[in-house]
């Protein structure tokens, strides 16, 4: 268990994970696109440590985005070993027990399960060491991360409140907008656990006590993420991959507890009898601005820190970005439950950073019979936050869903319609396509074998043109993608109409043959980036209302839904990008970091909309 996040930083210093730099940096949108830059390197580039932040605090960035730093920060060398820890405690607890004498084998394992329970400290911890005089949130360094954000936002809040009737815990990670020095905002979803504490509070006519906690051993920020069923203490899974419980101690503003070794504490309540507040723009990890909405305020009543505390903060946007690595631990360590309590048929599950975690999901499953796949994606969709994914990928492959050559077979075998499983339900809040807020569609393409009487047919081999022609209203055609994947792109003019009929006449005219996916964008779309097109294509598609067959062909509809295309009617919200100002002070700027030779800027892959257009799009 690390001590607090300075001994972390020494396990990263020691391991060449950590860059330091001493020049001095702004948090107003300098240390944004440094970060962006090294943190979209191969591997994901290092942590980044500011020491000169304008503030008495440095700054750690960028600390669980590599394969290796989240092994570090969960302290196992492989996250297939915590894994496989957690599917033997799960097979043991949920396996049947005819006999006595099995009841009596799983005492032992209840025992020590008991040891990981989070314990109460007397007295104070490290954590209160030192009490500002006044809460006082411009002492420290947080980030303004893109230049449309409402203002600067607290990325890696701990956000601790309790259920006023059972009084169980939860630590979830929501974004908090600084409105003063002593208040912000409080954006927890609908569907979050906070969200409801908070309704609870509301009927009981109650301040609801909240405390946000900053840094302390990093396997505490990856527990706030992790997709936990209702009711089980994060600080539970913490004790259990740490193998030693949590030590808290309470707050000195309001009853609840927190961990004694964090850095920073910030108490506070949050009335809900009071108006809700405009909250945002901010950049988000989608890689699309999520829109102003109206969110309860935090009222803070205290600041306590450590000596010598490190201000903890991540950047989310256009993946991948350090979330992508943090989803991968929750792959690893989601798989088992998964199995064992909802799906035993499973082999693995992929969420691609192409996907921001939730459109996407790939899923190798052992098949025994007809139809299975379309059974492993309902139930998939009503297991925990999996009821927010939109296009669901199911392979039946020896092969690993990581391995893209098994995805490709699997996808030329796929027929159209028969393949395809459409439904509607629960979406991200953040998901700026889906019909409404919240919700919208779903589809599943089965890509397992078909080897039973009934379902087996002969693909059509994939045929094109050798010069292709165009229809009015065509710009562009990638066809790099057709033979592996049987996937065609193009691209259309700007108020395109009767997409449709367009399509079908061009694969007439062209005598196209054996494709199977159409992905249909704006014509400005760069065609050469495969990973940047599926997220494109993930993002701009509502899975229902943006998707439409042609004879053996899904044709999806990528484009900018902005203006009323498809019967759209909400506000589409931009890219997140940097602004170019501070593109070039980094371009400038950038020998004095001390971070190698210069790199670009990944903002440059898109079209940068001037600081004055705001987030959101308009056409």
């Amino acid at each position: 268990m690390y001590k607090n996040l300075t001994t972390f930083i020494e396990v990263l210093r020691q391991n060449d994970e950590l860059a330091e730099i001493d020049a001095p940096v702004s948090p107003e949108l300098e240390i944004t696109e440094i970060t962006d830059r090294i943190s979209k390197q191969p591997g994901g580039g290092k942590a980044l440590l500011f020491h000169d932040t304008g503030t008495d605090f440095p700054l750690l960035i960028n600390m669980m985005g590599s394969d290796r730093r989240i092994c570090l920060a969960l302290g196992v060398n492989r996250l297939e070993d915590l894994a496989e820890r957690i599917y033997e405690l799960f097979g043991k607890v949920v396996s049947p027990k005819p006999t006595l004498a099995d009841k009596a084998r799983l005492l032992p394992v209840l025992g020590k399960a008991s040891r990981w329970l989070p314990r109460r400290k007397s007295g104070r911890g490290a954590c209160q060491q030192i009490r500002m005089d006044q809460p006082d949130l411009s002492r420290l360094p947080i980030l303004r991360c893109w230049p449309h954000d409402g203002g600067r936002f607290i990325t890696l809040p701990l956000v601790h409140t309790q259920d006023p009737e059972s009084g169980a815990r939860n630590v979830g990670m929501y974004r908090m907008q600084v409105f003063s020095e002593d208040s912000t905002g409080m954006h927890w979803h609908l569907h979050k656990t906070g969200a409801r504490h908070y309704e609870a509070y509301k009927k009981r006519g109650e301040r609801m006590p909240a405390t946000v906690c900053l840094g302390g051993d990093p396997i505490y920020t990856y527990c706030s993420t992790a997709p936990l069923p209702e009711g089980i203490d994060e600080y539970l899974l913490a004790g259990f991959i740490r193998q030693k419980p949590v030590e808290l101690v309470r707050c000195l503003t309001n009853e609840l507890e927190v961990p004694a070794d964090c850095d920073f504490v910030i108490e506070g309540y949050v009335d809900p009898t009071e108006e809700k507040v405009t909250e945002g723009p901010f950049g988000d990890h989608t890689g699309f601005y999520s829109l102003e909405d109206r969110y309860p305020v935090f009222h803070i009543t205290c600041i306590t820190y450590r000596q010598n505390a490190v201000y903890p903060a991540t950047i989310v946007g256009v993946p991948p970005q350090e979330d992508l690595y943090i989803g991968k631990a929750t792959e690893a360590i989601f798989l088992a439950p998964i199995r064992l309590a909802v799906q035993p048929e499973i082999r693995q599950l992929y969420l691609p950073a192409a996907g921001v975690m939730h459109n996407i999901a790939l899923v190798n499953i052992q098949k025994s019979y007809p139809g299975q796949g379309f059974k492993v994606a309902h139930s998939l969709w009503g297991a925990g936050q999996m009821m927010f994914n939109k296009f669901c990928l199911v392979l039946s492959t020896e092969k690993s869903v990581y391995d893209p050559t098994a995805v490709c077979e699997a996808l030329r075998e796929v027929q159209i319609p028969r393949d395809l499983l459409f439904s509607k339900g629960p979406l991200d809040v953040l998901d700026h396509t889906a019909s409404g807020m919240d919700f919208g569609g779903k589809c599943c393409i089965d890509a397992t074998p078909k080897d039973w009487e009934g379902e087996k047919t002969e693909p059509l081999p994939v045929s094109l043109p050798h010069r292709w022609q165009f229809p009015e209203g065509i710009t562009g055609i990638e066809e790099t993608y057709a033979s592996d994947w049987a996937v065609l792109v193009v691209t259309v003019r700007k108020g395109t109409e009767h997409l449709p009929g367009l399509m079908e006449q061009l694969l007439a005219c062209n005598a196209v043959r054996g494709i199977k996916f159409l992905l249909v964008f704006d014509s400005n779309v760069p065609l050469a980036k495969p990973e940047y097109l599926l997220w494109l294509a993930a993002s701009h598609c509502d899975a229902v209302r943006d998707l439409f067959l042609l004879p053996g062909t899904l044709v999806l509809d990528a484009r900018i839904k902005a203006g009323g295309v498809n019967g759209f009617s909400r506000p589409w919200p931009h890219i997140v990008t940097m602004d170019r100002q501070t593109i070039r002070q980094v371009d400038r700027r950038w020998p004095e970091y001390g971070l190698g030779p210069r790199i670009s800027s990944p903002s440059l892959s898109f079209p940068l909309p001037n600081r004055q257009t705001g987030a959101v799009y308009n056409p």
